[in-house]
């Protein structure tokens, strides 16, 4: 392990690692309301894992941070939270300007490289933060977001969700406009938190790659928030990328059934799993009395060689989730972590050109075809007026 773990290391030397999805803005939202005086990521933070020390511990290159709000807000209240968000991203990036350099391109992330910084992407987790308006997705693209995931743990009027009732069969006809503006924009369009039948239909009607920020194989771990193998398919044919978990409940099939019952015990005192933060502060006791397994990087592993497999090696990255969950697995504790999971990549004799693409290259790749697609379609297709109403009338929520 000394010998795989120390190539690991190199090797995140030479092609730092982007990962899809980070929840520390959330986290500074709730802990100090964006004060990074109070919440100083130059130091270890002891209430969080993720810091400047131990990203650059982790070989960590690249980020999307996520702007994430929960489901449970909606319409301006889910804007306006989404806007201060963005908001506190910009502030931290400015506050860590010798570490953190804001990134719109793949260009700007190696130059972020070459200047010895971050690149800090922005990331919209959940249709619910444009508000059904497609000139609030545009604001967001200006501010610098470059992916939104169609929805989180709810529907949205025009999209569902992996872990809500099908509403609409996936998307409706303003939800394909939505697509349709984001390949224009250069926007990524991000299938993490989607039902199947959104999945399909954004493929369907996407003409540029589109990503999962952070998701995990479902014939490995049998779960709504994980990717059907058909769709990992499509997701090779389209050229896009599916960013690993690491989120135990999605990685671990005993933590998995966990989750299922710390759902049902949920409901059963009155919490809807799907509302984020109150299931995660009723997990917070639940788990004194029923101890949540462990999940390790052999279970990361098998979903990293099972979207290789399925859908090949230009396909896979990874979307690791920290500040989003509760608990990581054994070994990735935090986001120092990226190197042993590394490492036991190299033992299992990946070489070091599938490393090179499933840390940093893949990601590239697609934002740069995304890119492409956008300067494309800006030379014929104006910003779009559609609205909701026009577009799907009574089915508006």
């Amino acid at each position: 392990m000394p010998d795989a773990l120390a190539h690991a290391l190199a090797l995140l030397t030479e092609h730092p690692l982007v990962d899809g999805h980070n929840d520390l803005p959330w986290e500074a939202r709730v802990q100090v309301g964006y004060d990074f005086d109070r919440l100083d990521l130059r130091s270890r933070v002891g209430t969080t894992v993720t810091d400047l020390p131990r990203l650059a511990a982790g070989g960590v290159g690249g980020q999307f941070w996520s702007v994430f709000v929960p489901s449970t807000l909606q319409g301006d209240a889910a804007v306006t939270a989404t806007l201060e968000q963005v908001d506190g991203v910009h502030r931290m990036i400015a506050t860590y300007a010798a570490e953190l350099a804001l990134a719109r391109t793949a260009e700007d992330v190696d130059v972020a490289r070459s200047q010895g910084r971050i690149a800090s992407l922005l990331g919209a987790e959940g249709g619910h933060s444009i508000g059904s308006s497609l000139a609030t997705l545009r604001a967001l693209h200006l501010l610098g977001v470059r992916y939104l995931t169609l929805t989180h743990n709810d529907n949205v009027p025009w999209a569902d969700s992996a872990t809500d009732v099908p509403a609409v069969g996936g998307l409706t006809e303003f939800g394909r406009e939505v697509v349709r503006e984001m390949n224009r924009l250069g926007m990524m369009v991000d299938l993490s938190h989607v039902a199947p039948s959104t999945m399909r239909a954004a493929l369907d009607e996407s003409t540029a790659p589109v990503i999962f920020s952070h998701s995990s194989a479902r014939a490995v771990c049998d779960t709504p928030r994980n990717v059907p193998d058909d769709v990992l398919e499509r997701l090779r044919d389209g050229g896009g990328v599916c960013m690993v978990t690491f989120v135990p409940d999605f990685v671990s099939p005993a933590v998995a059934e966990w989750r299922v019952e710390a759902a049902a015990a949920a409901a059963a005192a009155g919490v809807d799993a799907k509302d984020w933060v109150e299931f995660k502060r009723f997990t917070a006791g639940h788990v004194m009395d029923h101890p949540k397994p462990a999940a390790t990087i052999a279970d990361v592993v098998a979903h990293l060689e099972h979207v290789r497999d399925v859908a090949g090696i230009d396909h896979v990255g990874i979307g690791g989730d920290y500040d989003g969950t509760d608990t990581y697995p054994t070994g990735l504790e935090d986001v120092s972590g990226y190197p042993h999971l590394v490492a036991a990549l190299v033992e299992r004799k990946w070489s070091d050109w599938d490393i090179a693409r499933l840390v940093r290259g893949n990601t590239l790749r697609v934002m740069r075809d995304v890119e492409s697609v956008a300067r494309d379609l800006q030379t014929t297709r104006a910003p779009s007026l559609r609205t909701i109403e026009e577009l799907d009338g009574s089915l508006r929520a």
